[in-house]
Formats: C-alpha cells, structure tokens, sequence
C-alpha cells in the first residue's frame, strides 16, 4: 500500500463520516434532515439538499469509475451531474445510504493506488488520478458547506 494514497482516503473519510479539520463532514451536516427538509428549497434559486447529496454521489461515482478505466465525459451531462431525486422518507435514506457507501467504496479504492498509479491520467481528462482524488474531497467539502447553509435556512 503507498502511504500517499491511504493519506487521501483518509481524507475522503474525514470528508463524509466526521473527524474532519474544518468542520462537520457530509454525514454530520446530513444529520437529522428529514425527507420534507431536503426537499425543500429555503433558498431561491438554490438547489435543494437531496440535489446536492445525489450530485456529491455523481462526483464520487464517476471517479470511481475512472479508476476502472471508464473515461469521464467532459462536459458531464446534466442528468449525469445533478441526477433526479427521490420522494419520501424511505427514498432518502436509501440516497443517503448509496451516498455513504459509494464514498466508502471509492476510499477502499484509493488505498489500492500505487504511488505510479496516482500520475497515471484519468481517462477522458488531462489530469492524473492524484488531482481527481483531492478534487473529490474539495467538492465533497464545498458542497456539504452548502448543505450547511440550506439546512439552517429550514423553517
């Protein structure tokens, strides 16, 4: 195992389950919103919670694929990117599940990388796997700084 690669998924993991230098994780800003709640569209012209959890899942699902040698389109396509969402409690919970088990997958992922293989490029882009990988962790942060922000815009 190469030190670099179990460095990021660690990261990754900070990113989505907690123990995170800059804050709550994906999970923790997750916590206690409801169905109705991640529906909802506090703020105008913002996408709603469920929206951005399903394109976090778009932007860690992706990659791994990338690793499995499926090029990433560029421009990804909007009902790649931003996927349409469910109905009712129990669609949440299984987009919050696919969500927290598509990033633990991807961190298992990483640790197999090679210290080569993290230069290798990604296919269908122009950069290696080494920025992709700390890209996701980014997005994953920025978005759930995002999802912060609409869950204490809720009534």
């Amino acid at each position: 195992m190469n030190s670099e690669s179990i460095r990021i998924a660690d990261q990754l993991r900070r990113a989505f389950n907690g123990e995170a230098w800059h804050g709550p994780s994906v999970r923790e800003v997750l916590e206690g919103v409801t169905a109705a709640g991640a529906s909802a569209r506090p703020l105008a012209g913002a996408h709603s919670i469920w929206e951005l959890a399903v394109h976090i899942e778009a932007w860690v699902r992706a990659p791994l694929e990338a690793t499995d040698g499926v090029a990433m389109p560029w421009p990804i396509p909007v009902e790649m990117d931003w996927p349409p969402v469910g109905e009712g409690s129990s669609a949440w919970t299984e987009a919050k599940g696919r969500l927290f088990a598509a990033a633990e997958q991807f961190a298992k992922t990483i640790e197999t990388f090679s210290a080569a293989r993290l230069r290798e490029t990604v296919p269908g882009r122009d950069f290696d796997f080494y920025f992709l990988f700390h890209g996701v962790v980014q997005h994953s942060l920025y978005h759930a700084g995002q999802i912060a922000m609409l869950k204490k815009a809720l009534p």
